[in-house]
């Protein structure tokens, strides 16, 4: 029995602008997957609900062939940094996982607080005098 998945958006990893690579990637409407080699393949995904960060950067190499890198940080122990390098249209990438992100997260009633620290210290060991 065969699962089938809708797709929202689907890209391979650019060179020069063109589609000549095994790397994968895709959009479901709650993961984002990555699928990596030729004979030996490696997946990975990451849970849209589990994502913290977007962020887009195109050098000027990649604005020439109208790629640029989505890089995105989760939660996600296995990955938390998933980067899909030169993907076609990255804006419209990231505000579409974005949309994807924010809709999950609605549906599951998952919110993230975010904790602030005057040292730049991201981690918190529930210390409450760290909170003063």
């Amino acid at each position: 029995m065969a699962i089938n998945i809708q797709y929202l958006w689907k890209d391979r990893k650019r060179y020069f602008g063109l589609p000549l690579s095994f790397t994968r990637y895709c959009l479901s409407d709650d993961r984002l997957f990555v699928s990596v080699g030729f004979l030996n393949i490696k997946d990975d995904e990451i849970l849209l609900y589990r994502v913290r960060d977007i962020d887009t950067e195109r050098s000027l190499w990649q604005r020439l062939f109208g790629v640029g890198t989505v890089t995105v940080m989760s939660s996600d122990k296995s990955m938390p940094n998933l980067v899909l390098k030169n993907v076609k249209d990255p804006v419209f990438v990231k505000e579409l996982i974005h949309k994807q992100v924010e809709e999950m997260k609605i549906r599951r009633r998952v919110r993230f607080g975010e904790i602030m620290t005057d040292n730049g210290d991201e981690e918190w060991d529930n210390d409450p005098e760290d909170l003063q």
